[in-house]
């Protein structure tokens, strides 16, 4: 038993030293992806340019911290839509598990199915335990241009949402101010 522990710890390490290289780097293209909603629709980065992504991944469907976060978002959801931002949830859950839990919480934005965690992996955001995966709770958001402007890793399900918010007001704020022509 002490020998398939250590096993199972050292290749934890590996995987996550191999996931820490492929890390997507803040100024950089954003990693493609193109997954099924919850209907079958499939949803691509690249159809959003011109728009602000949040795409977050969180661990499992109908868990006390992933409803937290997603309902939280649920209650931003409109503010952050008016800050012109679209917001994806991804899980490594079934379209089936997604249509379930965005119908029992209400939820307005769209949750992506990466049941093989290859758009997660590719945001190192997931978690391979062999027997079974997940997505880290991450969120990415991308630029309108489609490169990565910022990463939360590891975020606080009960105040992120407050922090998307104001990440984008201050974008917007700032946006309007390089825009805004001096008087005279």
């Amino acid at each position: 038993m002490t020998r398939l522990l250590l096993t199972l710890t050292a290749l934890g390490a590996l995987c996550m030293i191999k996931s820490a290289l492929a890390e997507p780097v803040v100024g950089k293209a954003a990693p493609e992806f193109a997954l099924p909603d919850a209907g079958g629709k499939l949803h691509r980065l690249a159809d959003q340019r011109g728009r602000w992504v949040v795409l977050y991944f969180y661990p499992k469907n109908d868990t006390p911290g992933c409803t937290t976060e997603a309902c939280n978002l649920r209650d931003r959801h409109q503010e952050l839509t008016r800050l012109g931002a679209t917001l994806y949830g991804v899980s490594v859950d079934s379209p089936a598990s997604h249509a379930e839990f965005a119908r029992k919480h209400s939820l307005p934005f769209t949750l992506l199915a990466d049941e093989k965690g290859e758009v997660a992996k590719a945001y190192n955001s997931l978690l391979n335990l062999i027997v079974f995966k997940m997505a880290r709770r991450n969120t990415f958001l991308v630029a309108p241009d489609g490169t990565l402007h910022k990463a939360w890793i590891g975020v606080d399900p009960a105040v992120h949402a407050d922090e998307l918010v104001q990440t984008l007001r201050a974008l917007q704020a700032r946006d309007a101010g390089s825009t805004a022509r001096p008087e005279g």
